[in-house]
């Protein structure tokens, strides 16, 4: 890091501390010239995940959007907002961690199935049957023989 007062090239960390939040981590600095300190703050930088959608689109990933859909398939059910808040965090952070910026909306949609199957299984057959577009009551009984033939082998 180079001192802002000097410009040398080489300043030494005295100290490190997370901020409250952890969403920076606090440097003091000690430049190894002049002597002078200085503090500096290292955040993550956050490159915006693209979704392309069906139709080939593309929006940003938007997390509120995903709870609103999520708390539709949910509604009356015995999940908190907790749980789904967890579940769209662990989306949200795998997603990141895949380090692809750009991301098919498909891909989204079965990682909501995958984990709503594991904590409501009434909350999956609601999403499911909007995200695949269940045309009939065949395409429900279908999905639900699936569903217990799953538990069964």
């Amino acid at each position: 890091m180079k001192c802002p007062f000097c410009n040398f090239n080489d300043t030494k960390v005295i100290d490190s501390r997370s901020q409250d939040d952890n969403s920076a981590i606090r440097r003091r600095r000690l430049c190894e010239s002049c002597g002078k300190r200085f503090t500096t703050y290292e955040r993550i930088d956050m490159i915006p995940i693209t979704i392309i959608k069906r139709d080939g689109t593309r929006e940003i990933f938007d997390k509120s959007k995903l709870i609103g859909g999520l708390l539709k398939s949910c509604n009356k059910r015995p999940i908190t907002m907790k749980q789904l808040e967890h579940l769209v965090d662990d989306i949200e952070n795998t997603l990141i961690g895949s380090g692809d910026r750009e991301i098919d909306s498909k891909l989204i949609g079965t990682m909501v199935m995958d984990r709503l199957k594991d904590l409501d299984e009434v909350a999956y057959v609601r999403f499911a049957s909007v995200y695949r577009q269940f045309k009939d009551i065949n395409t429900f009984i279908d999905e639900l023989e699936k569903m217990i033939h799953e538990k069964r082998g």
